[in-house]
């Protein structure tokens, strides 16, 4: 009778708040049958290595709070690298949070657009205030960004009327957003040479998000689908306009066969 009650409760609950359905459906054991299913990589994209891309990864990041929802010191890395690939490279970003991926990018980039949702639109899902006015903390007074406010799922990138060198995305990593995200940022801002990174494509470098990888899969023109890569040492999966064969599968436990010096430097704000 306790486990009808509970399941009654729960049913309830997602009536109530749809939104709910969200974590049943997000389960990787869901997403994994949905790989299989449908005959996509159960593993995920092969992982190439930073060094691959980059023999000298070397790079400074100007702004890094360690903070929760951010992203690693090596994806903000790659994104800095691939930016200096474009002699006046013009980038483009769904989801700020606090703004320290494109107030790193700003650093080595000719100009920046960041798409975000209002704050309002924030406070009506459900957020804080405090988390809504924390929106581009870092990035709202650094020169060359430009900020757009707007809802990637109904926004018009056509609108925009420009294509881009680098596109980050990192709105909301639901199936349907990341695959509307993807499908959208093909259709209307890639370029011949363009490159896209999708963010948390992994939970940490040695686990990958099915339902990402769904979701990233799908909205990537199939005969681009080849291109696609996880960049080792990283949260990020990556289109580039060439293929990239100097690859193996993810294994975990992973061997490092790189190390990472930091030299943290913290200052006030």
């Amino acid at each position: 009778m306790r486990k009808l009650t509970k399941v009654l409760k729960a049913i309830g609950a997602v009536v109530a708040n749809p939104w709910l359905l969200n974590h049943v459906l997000a389960d990787d054991d869901l997403w994994q049958n949905e790989l299989r299913k449908k005959g996509y990589p159960e593993k995920g994209l092969p992982v190439v290595d930073p060094d691959v891309l980059f023999p000298d990864f070397q790079e400074t990041l100007s702004v890094f709070a360690f903070l929760d929802g951010g992203s690693l010191p090596t994806d903000l890395a790659l994104l800095k690298l691939l930016a200096r690939r474009f002699p006046a490279c013009r980038y483009f970003e769904i989801g700020t949070w606090r703004g320290e991926s494109v107030a790193n990018v700003a650093d080595v980039a000719a100009h920046c657009t960041t798409l975000n949702l209002s704050e309002e639109a924030l406070l009506r899902k459900g957020f804080s205030k405090k988390y809504a006015e924390l929106q581009g903390f870092f990035s709202q007074k650094k020169d060359r960004i430009t900020h757009l406010k707007g809802d990637s799922l109904s926004f018009d990138f056509a609108g925009l009327g420009q294509k881009y060198d680098l596109i980050f995305i990192d709105g909301d990593h639901h199936f349907e957003s990341v695959k509307s995200d993807t499908q959208q940022v093909f259709a209307h801002l890639v370029h011949e040479k363009s490159i896209v990174v999708w963010h948390d494509y992994a939970y940490h470098p040695e686990k990958m998000r099915p339902e990402v990888f769904a979701a990233l899969w799908e909205g990537t023109p199939e005969e681009k689908r080849t291109h696609l890569v996880h960049v080792g040492h990283t949260l990020c999966a990556i289109y580039l306009p060439e293929k990239t064969t100097d690859t193996h599968p993810l294994e975990a436990p992973v061997v490092p066969r790189l190390n990472f010096r930091l030299t943290i430097d913290s200052r006030k704000i």
